[in-house]
């Protein structure tokens, strides 16, 4: 039986340099971090996810630095998502309900005028767990229902972490895509306000909102790195579904640092490698994945990119890696039993898979001509983001306890 390689890799040949382009003014303008950031200061609080430094394992992989960005203790959430979600419900209603941009949300929603616009207003999203629960989340600091739709394959857990905000949760036969399919369609005959980390035609305000809502952590990395010293990192790993992250931290040091800005890879499960397949097309264009996209990163499961996402990718994005589920399950190991000195991470299955492509790619000879062309070594300072926790209990404890998902005996590090 032949073993699947732990990652496949291509360059994009389409990149742009500088920060000029259209696709990236369009969602990551100048200044949109500190509105972003000042607005989830007032309705998150003020605390930061912690920048942890994996001093000892960048060490023994030959690296100068790897950063991650816990997003696992991102409030109670476990996630990153709840920052695109809770952006765009806010700064929408923000807009629609005519409160000046100088004037705190929270306190202008008390006031009876405001307060009566919004009855009537249900929020629904598509989900794979992550990004519906922080829609719920957002709905219910509001008091406004929500109603999440998810795919078959969601696990019970993730379901239940929804339903503790309120949220009524329906399972949809198929994959997340036919989620996003009929939560479109239902939305349209209810009236429901959809809150989507994708676009189609005709609905790209708020997935853009969701994207933008990202950029706090970008925000809070730069702040946290500037305390030890640092401009910024030199390499950018990040793992992708839709697209939508990716694009959004991409995006944003492209537009801070234009062509000085790190050089990035986005990282996607091999059965579920949409971007990867869009950009071996080589014609500039959005490319569906087929099949039922099984895959253990179940926050990455998705068969259709976000059409704006992808036009960021294609222009900034450099390197694309598709990897089967063993390495994100090396990653979320290594995470869970760091060497000695560095901090433990709680880890999820699609939070974990850059820091398993990463190990692989410093550690296999195969690899050696991605390190070149990557420029990684000893001087390199690398950040990851740690998207998620443990969302998922019992599949964690199978990878992370039993063995789940092992390396193959030929990637093996002896």
């Amino acid at each position: 039986m032949n073993t699947e390689k732990p990652i496949n890799w291509l360059k994009n040949t389409r990149v742009q340099p500088g920060n000029r382009m259209e696709s990236l003014r369009k969602v990551m303008r100048p200044g949109i971090g500190r509105k972003v950031n000042k607005l989830h200061r007032e309705i998150l609080g003020g605390r930061m996810s912690p920048l942890k430094s994996l001093d000892n394992l960048s060490t023994f992989l030959g690296l100068g630095n790897i950063w991650i960005k816990d997003e696992s203790q991102r409030l109670t959430l476990n996630s990153f998502k709840v920052l695109g979600g809770s952006y765009a419900i806010f700064s929408l209603l923000k807009e629609r309900l005519g409160i000046d941009d100088q004037k705190e949300l929270l306190a202008a929603l008390e006031e009876p005028e405001p307060a009566g616009r919004l009855k009537g207003i249900t929020f629904a999203a598509a989900t794979d767990g992550n990004h519906g629960r922080g829609v719920a989340w957002a709905a219910s600091r509001l008091g406004c229902p929500s109603v999440i739709y998810v795919h078959e394959g969601t696990s019970t857990a993730r379901i239940r972490a929804i339903e503790s905000y309120g949220a009524k949760v329906s399972i949809i036969p198929g994959t997340y895509d036919d989620a996003v399919r009929q939560i479109i369609a239902d939305a349209k005959k209810n009236g429901w306000q959809v809150i989507a980390d994708t676009a189609w035609e005709g609905y790209e305000d708020i997935p853009i909102r969701v994207m933008q809502g990202y950029a706090t952590m970008y925000v809070e990395i730069q702040e946290q790195l500037s305390g030890q010293g640092y401009i910024k990192p030199t390499h950018i790993f990040v793992q992708a579904g839709v697209g939508s992250l990716a694009a959004s931290i991409i995006g944003y040091y492209r537009m801070l640092f234009g062509r000085e800005a790190p050089r990035a890879a986005v990282v996607e499960p091999s059965n579920a490698a949409c971007l990867f397949e869009s950009v071996r097309a080589a014609d500039g264009r959005t490319h569906s994945f087929p099949g039922n996209l099984e895959t253990i990163m179940a926050g990455l499961s998705c068969g259709e990119p976000n059409p704006i996402a992808w036009d960021i990718l294609r222009d900034c994005a450099e390197y694309f890696l598709a990897c089967p589920d063993y390495v994100a399950a090396k990653g979320m190991r290594v995470y869970g039993v760091p060497l000695s000195g560095d901090p433990f991470v709680v880890s999820g299955e699609s939070g974990a898979v850059t820091l398993g492509a990463l190990m692989f790619i410093m550690q296999h000879p195969e690899y050696e001509p991605l390190r070149e062309e990557m420029g990684l070594g000893p001087d390199s300072r690398v950040l990851l983001l740690n998207t998620e926790g443990n969302t998922d209990p019992a599949h964690f404890r199978q990878v992370v306890w039993e063995g789940t998902d092992p390396v193959p005996p030929d990637y093996r590090v002896i």
